[in-house]
């Protein structure tokens, strides 16, 4: 039974409709324009359905028949639906980077709430950057808001065997570049990996960041882990329509659910699922919208006690998503790490986090493994500092061999994408085994926008040997499908003057993972001296959204949100009544 805590008369949507004054006409004969009545909307709350499909999006290709499916639940429940396209950021496509835009997705849903007669929020994502992109916006605006996953796919399947999307397109692209796939071969996978509509199936960005959602209490329960395809994801859909109309008349905002300990349990379960690195970045820039300060020495230590117990690819050997759903998704595995929860924690249903998950059950112990038997004793990330990254660094260890967690060895570096990828092909590259790869110009301001190129390719010379893994830094981020000894988000970044851009052909460059410790093996007054020496680049951008990112853009370590939209920079202006 719903708790009604607002009447009619209180629904923010009132102010554009109830008065019987000249504005207020304009609005309900321009809905009416529109073919509809006032029993349409009077005395209802309106729910904006932000929808972030397009033609060029596939994780997101089935929203143009799931918007529907919410509508139907917000009729069903009384509420006036309303669809509002958003931004959609599709990762395979959008250049330099989809990060480039996480913040204008953003600001586009906050402002898309705050200026229509809106009551509570439906946010339709899953591609990457879409579910922290609108959670933000929702949270900043801190009308009611409830999120719906666009799922992930099913399994890609080539000569009897399984893929993953991301994971083994890696995997076999490095056979290729080996010799040991052909093009015939090669064109086979392009058309197995991907065969569904919903996002990657592996344990990438898209599945972290939905979870995430989900352990936050964003989402309906088991919502997250929904393949797309599963006709459950069309029930579920409507469900969302039904919940957030109640969610409105019970004014359950953003705001009572997500607390510090909400993203306590979001690191939490980010760390069992064997999560992608890219959770950091987008979870501290949510929390902090939220108001609450999450830094990364937070995931370090939930690292320390969190296992991974998610068998799912690229830190499992075996599993996907969709084994992951079918082996009881996240309520069973939340079910299994509940002593690192605060279970007390409210969420959309108007129950606790405890109340949702109590039951769960695990129907495989293998996808999804006991905490006795994990799949990493620690959790999926770790966070290095040291003089090469001040401000620290993250490695996914429960995705690279254990013999690079501790290594020494000579840097080879490249100071841009481009002139790396020109010679890593290259037999006589001047490489081993034991060198450091560097890239570096490849942050939030150098990239622009921080692109997923932190994977750097092994060179060929070392494939062609059988190597196929070895000690890869960057300021960059890589995908969360990506495997391998790569360590990421290097802050601050070298085109502001960070240590990384200072380093030299040959300096030696020690990692060592249980110590957390990242250090360019230079001294402190060698150090001074070549900072003293660096000039800075000349910049991205003259004009336009690039001008004012490149003006605006926090670093890695504190979430890559713009400096203006933080909670601390000042309040949202508040709504004056001139509707």
């Amino acid at each position: 039974m719903t708790k009604r805590i607002k009447a009619p008369e209180d629904l923010r949507s009132a102010r554009w409709f109830a008065p019987d004054d000249l504005r207020s006409f304009g609005h309900r004969s321009r809905v009416m324009q529109m073919g509809l009545g006032p029993e349409d909307w009077a005395g209802k709350p309106v729910i904006a359905v932000v929808n972030t499909w397009s033609d060029i999006n596939p994780c997101h290709t089935h929203f143009k028949q799931r918007v529907d499916d919410v509508k139907r639940g917000v009729l069903q429940a009384g509420g006036f639906p309303l669809e509002l396209p958003a931004q959609s950021l599709a990762e395979n496509f959008v250049k330099p980077t989809t990060m480039l835009y996480r913040n204008l997705l953003a600001m586009d849903v906050e402002e898309l709430l705050r200026c229509h007669p809106v009551d509570g929020v439906v946010l339709m994502g899953g591609c990457d950057k879409t579910t922290p992109g609108l959670l933000m916006g929702a949270t900043s605006a801190g009308y009611p808001a409830i999120y719906l996953p666009a799922g992930p796919m099913l399994r890609g399947n080539w000569h009897g065997k399984v893929l993953g999307s991301g994971s083994d397109a890696w995997k076999y692209w490095d056979d290729r570049r080996a010799g040991l796939i052909n093009q015939k071969q090669w064109l086979e996978i392009e058309g197995g990996i991907a065969r569904s509509h919903g996002t990657c199936m592996t344990m990438g960005t898209a599945s972290t960041m939905t979870a995430i959602a989900e352990a936050l209490g964003m989402t309906l329960p088991g919502a997250s882990s929904i393949p797309a395809a599963d006709s459950n994801h069309i029930r579920m859909s409507a469900d969302t329509g039904r919940r957030i109309v109640d969610m409105v008349w019970e004014d359950l905002t953003p705001a009572k659910i997500q607390t510090h300990a909400a993203f306590e349990n979001a690191i939490a379960v980010a760390m069992a699922m064997g999560c992608s690195t890219n959770a950091i970045i987008h979870v501290i820039a949510q929390a902090r919208r939220a108001g609450c300060e999450i830094s990364l020495d937070d995931f370090d230590r939930f690292s320390r006690f969190v296992p991974v117990i998610a068998n799912v690819r690229p830190s499992g050997d075996q599993y996907l998503m969709e084994d992951f759903f079918y082996a009881g998704g996240l309520p069973g595995l939340m079910n299994r790490i509940k002593q690192h929860l605060h279970l007390d924690t409210l969420t959309v249903t108007g129950n606790t986090l405890g109340e949702n998950i109590e039951g769960a059950e695990v129907y495989n112990d293998d996808v999804i493994r006991p905490v006795d038997h994990p799949i990493y004793a620690e959790g999926a990330l770790a966070v290095l500092k040291g003089n090469l990254a001040p401000d620290g660094c993250v490695i996914k260890p429960s995705a690279c061999p254990a013999h690079l967690h501790q290594h020494t060895g000579p840097a080879l570096v490249f100071d841009d994408y481009p002139s790396m990828k020109a010679v890593i092909d290259s037999d006589d590259l001047d490489v081993t085994a034991d060198h450091v790869l560097i890239l570096r110009n490849a942050g939030p301001l150098g990239g622009p926008g921080m692109p997923e190129w932190g994977m750097l390719p092994m060179p060929k010379k070392l494939l062609k040997q059988g190597v196929r893994d070895m000690l890869r830094l960057s300021d960059a981020r890589m995908s969360g499908t990506s495997y391998g000894a790569c360590v990421l988000h290097i802050s601050p970044e070298s085109y502001v003057g960070g240590p990384l851009a200072l380093v030299q052909n040959g300096d030696l460059i020690t990692v060592d993972v249980p110590a957390r410790a990242i250090r360019l093996e230079i001294s402190d007054e060698e150090l001074a001296r070549r900072k003293a020496e660096w000039k800075a680049p000349v910049a991205r951008y003259e004009r336009g959204y690039g001008w004012m990112f490149s003006k605006h853009i926090q670093q890695a370590h504190e979430g890559c949100d713009f400096d203006f939209l933080r909670t601390d920079f000042g309040a949202a202006v508040s709504e004056p009544d001139i509707y």
